[in-house]
């Protein structure tokens, strides 16, 4: 009997990340930015008006989100180019749109709002609109049918990447051979 250890490997592309595994890395990446960014803006806006240091930090965060979606998020493998960070930029004007005016909108309601009721506002709104941006960044900017040629990833410049290689080799476990940790992490 032959050894299934010794079996020749198998050559196999690298896939991108699963839509949930993406959302995750989604609300990491950009939930943590978002966070960050929205303690920026509180800061900032003690010197500029609310909505010009929303701008601000809008457009340094989405820059660094760009970057992150495209390297680890929707794992392209490569940074991400003007075009895919002028298409980020479309999501989020509209993601500013929405925070601003929720913002606005308390203000109506609340002449002088305190800090911790702005921010909660502030980033349910970021909440509701990265739900949004995900949806637009996964189908249409990171999406693999987006400028992906045949047996490969879309670059920024029209070209198209060629998938790595990874081997794998086939292994047999005998059965009854698993952990309790391992059959409830469900393998």
């Amino acid at each position: 009997m032959k050894s299934q250890l010794a079996a020749e490997p198998e050559t196999v592309g690298v896939a991108a990340p699963g839509a949930f595994v993406s959302f995750v890395r989604f609300v990491v990446c950009g939930g943590g930015v978002g966070v960050l960014a929205s303690g920026a803006v509180a800061l900032l806006a003690g010197w500029l008006p609310w909505v010009v240091a929303n701008a601000v930090i809008t457009v340094a965060s989405t820059v660094l989100c760009t970057e992150l979606h495209a390297l680890f998020t929707f794992g392209t493998g490569q940074r991400a180019g003007w075009r895919r960070h002028w298409q980020s930029a479309g999501s989020a004007t509209a993601a500013y749109a929405v925070t601003s005016l929720a913002v606005l909108v308390l203000h109506l309601l609340q002449s002088s709002p305190g800090l911790l009721t702005e921010q909660i506002v502030y980033l349910g709104a970021s909440g509701l609109a990265g739900v949004g941006r995900f949806l637009v960044l996964r189908v249409f900017v990171f999406g693999a049918g987006v400028g992906a040629g045949v047996g490969g990833r879309g670059r920024a410049d029209g070209g198209v990447v060629a998938v790595a290689p990874v081997s794998i080799a086939p292994v047999s476990i005998a059965p009854g051979s698993f952990s309790p940790l391992v059959l409830a992490a469900g393998a």
